[in-house]
């Protein structure tokens, strides 16, 4: 099969003939049909993930159609049309059993513990656990992007900070998860501020349904506009891209009692972020973290998309091919993209 490889981290990323893969005897292989591209594959190819084992091929969103079955798989068969979450669970640690599959103890994530879906084909293990239905009439392409962005940020709305029509919430950061949750804050039905430091990119949050936007380039004191905006405050901001600065924003910018969630990855020289925790004290802020959504909830996220009151389709800023994602990836912390880059050619 053909699939993009790098062989170092930083390296070049090259378009490669590789052996196709065989499913396990309770896994399943997935040709693929469309795959995200996520500055979360960014991270993995600068080297921040430890668990990459070079060569290796990224790529963790993905949707297609089931072209192999292990003989231990029972829900499944060849012809499928499917996707899953991000990572991948076992369905029997204490987590799994609990409901709480994104926290299973022993989860894998294709494109990182093992070859992605930068590749014509994908093999994933406990397909009976991981694998969900995609409806006809959800295209590949924008089930592609609803692994990782789309769906961690349904599950920190809906099912974490809980919001409430009428709600404030503060996005910091319009990539493709800030923009996942200014579309489903708005169906949720709470207004929204979207906070980026490009103009072509709040003017996509405001075509999505974002109340107010604010460029952070321009804005003196962020948490002091979205104070103005709200009337004191948001009731939830959510650090959608992962750096010291839109973390610090996002809790400074709560109302008393406000929800601080946390989505974007923190990592490299932005891992350690200096906290205002007398701030967190005095108003009775939570911070949250969210981390991906279950199998079994994708039904709630998948309904609504089925009644036309979310449109992740509306989410990708174009489609490229294969070569093309060897190009894009690197590039991923300049932050060019308006909105998501999906693979449907390979």
């Amino acid at each position: 099969m053909r699939a993009a490889v790098y062989e170092s981290f930083q390296g070049k990323i090259t378009v490669q003939t590789v052996p196709d893969p065989e499913p396990s005897e309770f896994g399943a292989v997935i040709e693929v049909k469309a795959s995200g591209v996520c500055r979360s594959d960014w991270h993995g190819w600068v080297g921040h993930d430890t668990d990459i084992v070079l060569p290796h091929v990224p790529g963790h969103e993905f949707a297609g159609v089931i072209s192999a079955v292990g003989r231990g798989v029972t829900k499944w068969k060849v012809g499928d049309r499917v996707t899953m979450p991000f990572m991948g669970v076992c369905g029997s640690c204490g987590e799994c059993a609990s409901g709480n599959e994104q926290m299973c103890d022993y989860q894998f994530q294709p494109g990182f513990k093992r070859w992605g879906s930068f590749a014509q084909y994908v093999a994933i293990d406990m397909a009976d656990r991981n694998l969900v239905a995609l409806p006809e009439v959800v295209a590949f392409t924008t089930a592609a992007g609803l692994g990782c962005r789309f769906a961690t940020s349904f599950r920190a709305l809906a099912f974490q900070a809980r919001i409430e029509p009428g709600q404030w919430v503060a996005v910091h950061g319009c990539g493709g998860v800030g923009l996942s949750a200014i579309m489903i804050a708005e169906a949720l039905g709470a207004n929204t501020i979207a906070i980026d430091i490009a103009d072509d990119k709040l003017e996509l949050a405001r075509e999505l349904g974002a109340a107010r936007t604010i460029n952070a380039k321009f804005a003196d004191d962020v948490p002091s506009a979205i104070a103005d905006l709200t009337g004191g405050g948001a009731h939830v901001s959510i650090d959608a891209l992962g750096s010291v600065v839109t973390c610090r924003n996002s809790i400074q910018c709560l109302t008393k009692r406000g929800k601080h969630l946390q989505i974007g990855l923190m990592a490299g020289d932005q891992a350690l972020p200096a906290i205002p925790m007398g701030r967190v004290v005095l108003k009775e802020l939570e911070l949250i973290g969210s981390y991906g959504l279950q199998p079994h909830r994708y039904g709630d996220m998948l309904a609504m998309i089925e009644a036309g009151k979310l449109k992740p389709e509306k989410l990708i800023g174009r489609t490229i091919t294969l070569e093309d994602a060897t190009i894009v990836l690197p590039k991923m912390d300049s932050f060019q993209e308006r909105g998501v880059a999906i693979i449907d050619r390979f």
